[in-house]
């Protein structure tokens, strides 16, 4: 797990973040950073390279090795400085709470400018780096990429994705984005997973589920990647979060990615609620119905 830095942000001097800059900008063309580079990318005289590698290294920012040549590169913790910094100086950002969420490609934090607002850093490529680079397409054409560029892409990739569905599909509000950080609307709810919906209450959600994908559909993603565990429901409705890996409609695989979101839905509800998911309702039948254009409801495939 990534440490949080928020609190080590009023220790850090600007010409620490000058030193992680340099290093940031040397790993474009290296996974190690050569010292010798350091005073030209971080526009920082030698001795005070060597007084910021210090004062970086002793706080876990940013990591050193001595085999072939003394070399340096970011940690992710490095990597969230950076991005925090810049997200409380364009004002996005005034307050930092406590962790929302924390998985294999993303931490989620609760945090706070003009309201309660939620800071998703990627981390994909941090654990899992042959895995997405194999299977994302924002990396697919790269033969060489860090995880850095990994989680960067990732993140724009997403913000972007936001950008073009809200408000018309029922996804968080994107706010600003930089680097590897997304900072968006507050969630509230509870995710699909961990909720238990009354009688009453099944039909209606897995209706509205539905209808969200079929609403990103017409205004041109699939979401790729679609569990209870990317939903969150509330009084309101439902929200659909985690977009990274989304296609769009025009995509070679975008129908079976839609066949196999639809066969998640269908296969969550029907274990969870057996009673009213009939086993005659398929994706295949779901898919047809999303894509050209004519979806129905759940209650009238019953």
């Amino acid at each position: 797990m990534v440490r949080n830095v928020a609190g080590l942000l009023p220790e850090l001097e600007a010409e620490d973040f000058y030193l992680l800059s340099g290093v940031e900008q040397g790993m474009r063309f290296s996974e190690w950073v050569q010292r010798e580079k350091l005073p030209k990318f971080a526009s920082l005289s030698e001795e005070e390279v060597d007084y910021r590698l210090e004062r970086c290294l002793k706080r876990g920012l940013i990591e050193k090795k001595t085999i072939q040549y003394e070399g340096y590169t970011l940690q992710f913790e490095g990597y969230d400085a950076l991005a925090l910094r810049a997200l409380v100086e364009q004002d996005m950002i005034s307050e930092f709470g406590s962790p929302l969420g924390v998985g294999k490609e993303s931490d989620v934090y609760e945090v706070r400018s003009y309201k309660p607002l939620a800071l998703k850093y990627h981390r994909e490529g941090y654990t899992n780096f042959r895995e997405v680079h194999k299977e994302r397409d924002y990396t697919a054409d790269k033969k060489h990429v860090s995880w850095m560029y990994t989680a960067r892409k990732a993140a724009e990739r997403e913000f972007g994705i936001l950008e073009e569905l809200y408000p018309d599909v029922a996804v968080p509000q994107p706010i600003g984005q930089n680097r590897h950080a997304i900072v968006m609307e507050k969630m509230d709810g509870v995710e699909l997973s961990r909720t238990r919906l009354e009688d009453e209450q099944v039909l209606g959600v897995f209706d509205l589920l539905l209808s969200e994908i079929t609403c990103a559909y017409t205004n041109g993603y699939v979401h790729a990647d679609m569990s209870e565990y990317n939903v969150f429901v509330n009084e309101e409705g439902v929200t659909i979060f985690d977009w990274p890996q989304a296609v769009p409609t025009d995509h070679e695989n975008a129908d079976e990615f839609l066949r196999r979101d639809l066969r998640n839905v269908v296969g969550y509800f029907r274990r969870k609620y057996p009673q009213y998911v009939p086993d005659e309702l398929e994706s295949d039948e779901l898919v047809e119905s999303i894509t050209a254009d004519s979806f129905e409801t759940v209650t009238e495939f019953v």
